[in-house]
């Protein structure tokens, strides 16, 4: 059975207590989701292994490529517990943050991280429970305490996060959790790997030496959450396999006016450089209790759309909310409107001649040129690496399907994060001529193409051989 929605844009929802039994993660899967995440913020290992054999089920039994994205939690600073269960900072008092162990109070509480009274420096500011709290450093003894201002005050309770957007860090983007994490992760038919709290490239590169020293196939998503990541975007873009625009941190420390440029511009930067992008964070947030979304959550939905992101990421929304189908049905109606209003164009130059793929690259921009001349009603890829299918999808070619045919089943499942792309399992590739008949009848059967209508065909010659991209062909489906 197919999944009801077949839009370009692709939906990420994660999973939780609401959603991780069997028959709810196939009305998800049903209901258009094209990727489920693992928060390994949240659950035991067995707790995630569980769903993963849910997920490897489904997709067995009903025939779909529903990828897997593995989140690791990076470092991720929190204050202790707070002794009588909640506090209230006033504005104009002072507190000490430590790095030691203590029953937190309004005058006294730890912090998790232990370098804190080391890298903070006087007038910094220092937000507490998503920006609620806002404090200023006074003084360090560079040791063991920091003494700081509240300066918007509030309740705080246990375990809240800490954000420092004033302050560089030593912290290592990996941490022993992360460590942990990976060593199970990477038994598991994962096909995407994401990195929180990257700062530079150097970051993303080492979780990739670290997939690729245990030999397993997934590829890495930089999340989007500090003033640095920002400021070396174009670096952590070209290094990443993928990018996540992780709005929850990063609204907090950056000015929140600068935010909507920042979406954007990271959107269009990944878009050049063919790397899916996923815009996350509070999308639905409302429907985590309400059955239908706010005005501006609509809005915010159909501009990630508009902008051409690859995919819209369901968080609280699908893990712990009260309408997990309702929100993916929701979420699918506004992306198909706004869809329709997307505008075709194939914005780039022609690769450079310097470029180590350049003719692959090649085939790829004309493939997308002439479906968008001829009115094509599909590109079709053969690919092995999932190469192909990435150049073109960073074309948006919105009047033109794309359709991948690998037998690779990991690459097929990491193409279905990806804009556009829809995968089909092919393992035969014998003669050009031969494997283009097979991949038509296919198309036809599933109703993907009908008489008459035009495709392009991209493949490498001789197939069997199965070389970078080097043939583009046009087919009359008859």
């Amino acid at each position: 059975m197919l999944p009801k929605a077949q839009q370009n844009t692709k939906i990420v929802a994660t999973v939780g207590p609401s959603c991780a039994a069997y028959d709810q993660l196939v009305a998800l899967a049903l209901e258009g989701v094209d990727v489920f995440r693992l928060n390994f913020s949240h659950g035991s290992h067995e707790e995630h292994e569980d769903v993963i054999n849910n997920i490897v089920r489904l997709n067995q039994e009903h025939n779909l490529h529903v990828g897997i994205l593995a989140d690791l939690q990076g470092p991720k600073i929190r204050i202790g517990n707070i002794e009588e269960g909640e506090v209230v900072l006033k504005k104009g008092e002072e507190i000490v943050f430590t790095n030691r162990k203590c029953p937190g109070s309004a005058e006294k509480v730890q912090i998790s991280y232990e370098n804190f009274p080391k890298e903070v420096k006087k007038g910094e500011r220092v937000l507490l429970d998503d920006g609620k709290l806002v404090l200023e450093v006074l003084s360090t003894d560079r040791q063991i305490e920091v003494r700081l201002k509240v300066i918007h005050g509030g309740k705080l309770t246990s375990r809240k996060g800490v954000n420092l957007p004033d302050t560089s860090l030593s912290i290592p983007s990996i941490t022993e959790k992360d460590y942990a994490d990976l060593d199970f992760i990477l038994t598991q038919p994962v096909n995407w790997i994401a990195l929180s709290f990257v700062r530079k490239a150097e970051d993303i590169i080492e979780l990739q030496e670290l997939i690729e020293e245990a030999g397993h196939t997934a590829k890495t998503i930089a999340k989007i959450e500090k003033p640095e990541a920002v400021r070396n975007i174009r670096k952590i873009v070209k290094h990443a396999n993928a990018i996540m625009i992780a709005r929850g941190d990063l609204a907090v420390e950056v000015p929140m006016e600068k935010l909507p440029t920042i979406q954007k511009d990271i959107i269009k930067r990944c878009i050049e450089r063919s790397r899916p992008v996923i815009v996350a964070t509070q999308l639905m947030d409302s429907m985590i209790t309400n059955p239908s979304p706010t005005r501006a959550e609509i809005t915010d939905v159909a501009n990630a759309v508009l902008d051409g992101a690859d995919a819209v990421m369901l968080s609280a929304e699908t893990s712990v909310g009260a309408h997990p189908v309702k929100v993916v049905e929701a979420m699918n109606k506004i992306i198909t409107e706004a869809e329709k209003h997307f505008t075709e164009s194939i914005q780039f130059s022609l690769p450079s001649p310097k470029s180590r793929t350049y003719w692959s690259d090649t085939v790829c921009y004309h493939a997308a040129r002439m479906a968008q001349e001829v009115d094509a009603r599909a590109i079709v890829c053969l690919t092995t690496s999932g190469f192909t299918a990435f150049k073109i999808s960073s074309y948006r070619p919105i009047r033109t399907k794309v359709y991948v045919f690998s037998d690779q089943n990991d690459i097929l499942k990491t193409l279905n994060l990806v804009w556009g792309v829809r995968a089909f399992y092919y393992d035969k590739f014998t003669s050009t001529d031969e494997t283009i008949s097979d991949v038509v009848q296919i198309l036809l059967d599933h109703g993907r193409v009908t008489q008459g209508d035009v495709i392009i065909n991209t493949g490498s010659m001789p197939m069997h051989k199965k070389y970078r991209t080097n043939m583009l062909k046009l087919t009359l489906v008859d």
